[in-house]
Order: C-alpha cells, then structure tokens, then sequence
C-alpha cells in the first residue's frame, strides 16, 4: 500500500490533472474542462501525491454532490502505479467527503469492458442500478456504461 498523501487537488495542479487525464482515457479532459468542472458548486477534487515538492498526481478523483447524492465524475490513476490501492483510496476519501457534505449514496459510470475498475466498485460495496448504451466513444467503437450506486446508510468501506 501506498503511503502517498490524499489531499485537495490544488488549482495549479490541473495542468497536471490534466496530463494524467490524458494518460487514462481516450477522450480526455484538457485543463479548462476541469476547472470548468471543479468551479460548478459541490464539485471537489482530491489527487494523490508523493512526497516532494513538485512531486507527480500519481492520481485524482472529480466528484460532484447535489440533491442529497453525490457522482464521481472521472477518477485515474497513472498506469505504473494502479494496483496499489489508490483508486480504492482516493473513492474511499471522495465517499468519506461527500457523506460528510450531506450526500446519502454515490453513483458513477464505468465502461462495462473495465473489469479492473469493474472489480475495485464491487470490492467497495457498489451495486449496479443502470446501463448507458453506447455511453463512452473509442475510435469507431462504442463502448455502454454501467451505472453504479453505493447507499452509504447501507454499507461502510472501511
């Protein structure tokens, strides 16, 4: 396990954000579109960051909360260090922040061909409750989403 920090994502990191974005999907999401994001009200950012001054996001999490619920809007984590437990960390984090902001369950989209990602929301107690057909683009090809909720009242990640 990683002991990495978990901390607010700072403004001047979105370049950064940016970047690791672009490392992680095939539709990425540049800098303006992320301060876009982070500037609609109840939207929050946590990144993951080594020690250093200067040192890389080795991951980040954009969650938004309205209405009592709360969406994780994109999470990634660089490709050298997945399988670390960050992803679980940074949606452990994101969960524990929006429970805290009135939220009563978490929901996100994940492409249904993401069985890594697939694997960590059922791990952390996440339920299917829905399908987007042709929800993410690759190329020619498109590729559903499964929606995804964990009830907070209904289960505990730690």
């Amino acid at each position: 396990m990683s002991t990495a920090a978990i901390r607010p994502l700072a403004a001047e990191r979105l370049a950064d954000a940016a970047a690791l974005h672009a490392l992680c999907f095939d539709t990425p999401w540049d800098e303006p579109a992320l301060a876009r994001l982070l500037a609609m009200p109840g939207t929050f950012a946590l990144a993951v960051v080594d020690a250093g001054e200067g040192a890389p996001l080795s991951g980040f999490i954009l969650v938004r909360i309205a209405g009592g619920e709360a969406e994780i809007l994109t999470l990634a984590v660089v490709p050298p260090r997945r399988g670390q437990g960050l992803g679980r960390r940074l949606v452990e984090a994101a969960a524990a922040t929006a429970l805290a902001g009135g939220a009563a369950a978490l929901f996100l989209e994940v492409a249904e061909d993401n069985e890594p990602a697939l694997a960590l929301y059922r791990r952390l107690g996440f339920r299917e409750v829905g399908a987007r057909p042709g929800y993410y683009a690759r190329g020619q090809t498109r590729i559903a989403a499964r929606v995804l909720k964990l009830d907070f009242g209904a289960t505990s990640l730690s």
